[in-house]
């Protein structure tokens, strides 16, 4: 091989065990010394459970060896985010309130990737109920940024971000309320999906907002990507925001190039709504002209303010909040972090007037984001808007969240895909762009992001960890 297996992609690997140049035992043991190498620096997981994935990937290697795999996903290792359920250990939320919340069923995306073969060796840290992070006042530390292990991962699927752009897994699943898949991945360096609202069934992962929560895939490539979110989608009656879609391929067009794309750039939302520092906007501005070169055909597109799509999210996010944890805010508030409940104790004040006109808003601003792509097929944007900040300055973590254009899309229900552009001079840490579909076209933000992916010179960049 010419790669050693804890650097292949998903896919790389996927390729390597269906040829039958490496099993998936020898796979997940390679990947575990490098968990047990790095994890003290980095803190990715909650709960490992090795040993139980070690005896599925036996299984799966003596099934391959008999009749071939069953899918793309067979035998290969795949980390969840510790709010969503795997059958027979606890899915704890980073909190102390749960450490003994033990789950008897899988969740259904855990389910469907199961049913594909997976297997799954850790449960990953996050925020405390997936918005209350970094904190140092938990049962577990909060996981650590593997370009440089004194700055922030992103949040909250912060353990799945790390774990994957550290190569202790090729891939994890994270969650994404605000931007929650794609902070971390823009803050390590890897592909993370929001896929359209309704896509990938939530059943079985602890809701934060019921209207704005989705699961999505993060891996070190687009291919990877892609492939894992063909083994997650489908319907789920048991999931009241679950769509039903014929079955999908999100990989058909990924060698497909970028000639004919009409892409629309949004630059108000970074240069004009809430200033992004220079060297996010001109990697960026990079990108742009990437795209171009490579066969796009751009223009401006200005949508409306960056601001609004926040105001928004917050008041749907925490007065969803507050439905769900309003009980333990008023009978344990001593069991959250200190930061969870600053947090979440606002939601339980917003007054239903509030979340009505909200959810008005949101309609009207679905609607301008829905116009700006019948005249383009996908639109290009940023991510963050800093380059990650140290893990203990606090106010500078606090600042980072709302200086973002990725809760719009949770607004709107769009799918988007943020990517590596560039890297900072500073803390030498990863720059993002955000790429934008229509609802349900998955496959033309991978065949717009696998054709950067490969033109750009970050895709074969691996932290110096």
């Amino acid at each position: 091989m010419s790669v050693v297996p804890e650097d292949m992609t998903l896919a790389e690997a996927s390729r390597a065990i269906a040829r039958r140049n490496l099993s998936p035992v020898e796979l997940l043991d390679a990947l575990r010394a490098r968990f047990e190498a790095l994890e003290p620096r980095l803190n990715t997981t909650i709960r490992p459970l090795w040993d139980e994935a070690r005896q599925e990937a036996a299984k799966a290697g003596r099934r391959i060896a008999r009749s071939g795999p069953r899918s793309p996903l067979d035998g290969l290792p795949v980390g969840l985010k510790d709010i969503i359920d795997i059958a027979g250990h606890p899915t704890t939320c980073h909190s102390r309130l749960l450490l003994d919340n033990h789950k008897t069923e899988d969740a259904a995306v855990v389910a469907r990737l199961r049913a594909a073969g997976a297997v799954f060796p850790v449960k990953l840290a996050t925020h405390e109920f997936a918005i209350g992070g970094p904190a140092f006042d938990l049962p577990f530390p909060p996981a650590r940024n593997p370009w440089n292990p004194g700055h922030h991962p992103g949040g909250s699927s912060s353990g799945s971000g790390a774990a994957v752009a550290a190569g202790i897994l090729p891939a994890a699943l994270g969650t994404d309320t605000g931007g929650s898949v794609r902070n971390p991945a823009s803050q390590c360096g890897i592909v993370g999906m929001k896929p359209t609202y309704g896509v990938v069934s939530r059943r079985g992962v602890f809701p934060l907002a019921y209207s704005l929560d989705h699961v999505g895939p993060m891996t070190r490539d687009v291919a990877s990507n892609a492939m894992l979110l063909n083994a997650m989608a489908g319907h789920d009656a048991a999931d009241p925001g679950s769509v039903s879609l014929r079955a999908e391929n999100y990989a058909r067009n990924l060698r497909k190039g970028l000639k004919g794309l009409r892409i629309g750039y949004v630059r108000n939302w970074h240069e004009k709504d809430d200033p992004a520092t220079p060297e996010v906007a001109a990697a960026l501005d990079g990108a742009a002209k990437l795209l171009r070169r490579e066969g796009a055909t751009l223009r401006n597109v200005t949508l409306p303010p960056l601001g609004e799509f926040g105001a928004v999210n917050r008041t749907i996010s925490l007065s969803e909040a507050a439905a769900i944890h309003g009980r333990w805010l008023r009978e344990r508030p001593e069991g959250y972090s200190a930061l969870t409940r600053k947090r979440l104790l606002p939601g339980l004040f917003i007054p239903a007037e509030a979340y009505v006109q909200a959810q008005r808003r949101r309609r009207e601003l679905t609607a301008a984001v829905a116009a700006a792509l019948e005249e383009v097929d996908l639109l290009l944007t940023a991510s963050s808007l800093d380059p990650a900040c140290r893990i203990d300055d606090a106010a500078a973590v606090e600042v980072t969240y709302p200086r973002q254009a990725r809760t719009p899309l949770n607004v709107t229900g769009h799918p988007a895909l943020t990517l590596m552009c560039g890297v900072s001079r500073e803390g030498g840490v990863p720059l993002s762009l955000q790429l934008v579909g229509r609802w349900f076209e998955e496959a033309t933000i991978y065949r717009a992001a696998a054709a950067y992916e490969r033109a750009a010179p970050w895709k074969d960049l691996r932290p110096p960890v």
